[in-house]
């Protein structure tokens, strides 16, 4: 099939427009943004282009960000690597932390009603003790601690 000088040009124009539409929708895709926000107050702790908010959240803690009073209720952070992250005060209500990476985690104050901590490694995680400062729990007491708190425990 043989096309003209003019019907070329035409379609390298018509190609230049689509490229062109498709670079916009890849930024504003970049532009995107998940905002973990404060669970009291609404103001945003942390901003992350990623596409999931356990990536957001890992990359929160990596950039060491204080997540204190953070809501990440029904967040899936399954598996995510959370090790010394500040979630004092944070909202875990029905999370998924199973096999999360806790280790050294702030957790005083942390609502972690109906969460699946499931495999999840809390060796020497800070929760409210009875003075005012945070208690470090050992790891034979972490399973006490947690039925106590009406967790149960899978073996």
């Amino acid at each position: 099939m043989k096309i003209t000088k003019e019907e070329a040009l035409k379609k390298i124009d018509e190609l230049q427009s689509f490229v062109s539409e498709c670079d916009q929708k890849q930024e504003v895709k970049k532009s995107w943004k998940i905002e973990i926000k404060n669970r009291l107050t609404g103001s945003i702790l942390f901003q992350s282009d990623r596409e999931t908010i356990k990536e957001a959240i890992v990359e929160a803690v990596e950039n060491n960000a204080n997540l204190s009073d953070a809501n990440l209720r029904d967040a899936n952070l399954r598996g995510a690597d959370l090790c010394g992250a500040d979630l004092c005060g944070a909202d875990l209500c029905d999370a998924n932390l199973r096999g999360a990476n806790l280790r050294g985690a702030n957790l005083r104050g942390a609502n972690l009603c109906g969460a699946d901590l499931c495999g999840a490694d809390l060796m020497n995680c800070k929760f409210y003790g009875k003075t005012s400062s945070p208690k470090i729990l050992t790891k034979t007491q972490v399973p006490v601690f947690l039925e106590a708190l009406g967790f149960k425990i899978e073996h």
